[in-house]
């Protein structure tokens, strides 16, 4: 599905990310862990187009992807909810969830992803009238990876989805990942603490320095003395 070979990105001439290679196969979730600057977010901005490489192939279907707008790649059927978990204060829940079927169409209809979305997250049905201002950071994430959901997407990138949350929070994501991984849909998320790795990760990946120190079983990487020190400071 999603194959990144030997990625380079520079930015304002400094090399963030140097031959960067990982995939992500249809039905699986991916993690891809490092510290804060890593290169986690350049990577998925690459991805979707907000960068251009300076080197290396990105293909999505068996399709070149480098140097498409963002918008191309969405419709091409990749999702992305950045850390950032911006949502539009002046509309409300239900609108930036049903936001993507407006500006993508696809192939399935819009009243169908929309109520996909809300499968994962029923608990955003009692807020649809909400205005976007008045979420919680726990709700905002929960509305932006709805979002995404709502395109249909093949792919869903997920930056960040558990930073600064509530630990009564995070659960609530982890099952959400649980229940879209479960639907067929393939994830790659970018996350800094290890430790919110769920434990259904099919592969993960450990970026350090822009560069990729280990592709593997989670359970494999602490037992990697040089990947343990990259991540054990997360706890």
């Amino acid at each position: 599905m999603l194959h990144v070979r030997d990625l380079a990105v520079d930015i304002q001439a400094s090399p963030v990310l140097r031959g960067v290679s990982f995939e992500v196969n249809a039905g699986e979730l991916v993690c891809l862990v490092g510290r804060n600057g890593a290169g986690k977010t350049t990577s998925f901005r690459t991805i979707m187009g907000f960068r251009r490489p300076a080197a290396g192939s990105i293909e999505f279907d068996r399709k070149d992807i480098v140097g498409l707008r963002p918008y191309r790649i969405a419709r091409m059927g990749v999702g992305f909810a950045p850390e950032e978990s911006e949502v539009f204060g002046e509309l409300t829940v239900a609108e930036n969830i049903a936001m993507p079927t407006w500006t993508c169409p696809g192939p399935r209809a819009a009243k169908a992803r929309i109520e996909d979305a809300y499968r994962v997250f029923p608990g955003l049905e009692r807020y649809r009238e909400r205005g976007g201002h008045a979420l919680s950071g726990g709700e905002r994430k929960m509305v932006s990876i709805a979002r995404a959901l709502a395109l249909g997407p093949k792919l869903l990138l997920l930056d960040e989805p558990t930073e600064g949350l509530s630990p009564i929070i995070v659960p609530s994501i982890i099952e959400a990942l649980r229940n879209i991984r479960a639907s067929g849909q393939a994830v790659f998320i970018a996350e800094s603490n290890i430790h919110h790795v769920p434990e259904f990760t099919d592969r993960l990946y450990v970026i350090e320095r822009g560069e990729i120190i280990f592709a593997g079983r989670p359970d494999a990487a602490a037992r990697d003395p040089a990947v343990a020190r990259v991540i054990a400071p997360t706890r």
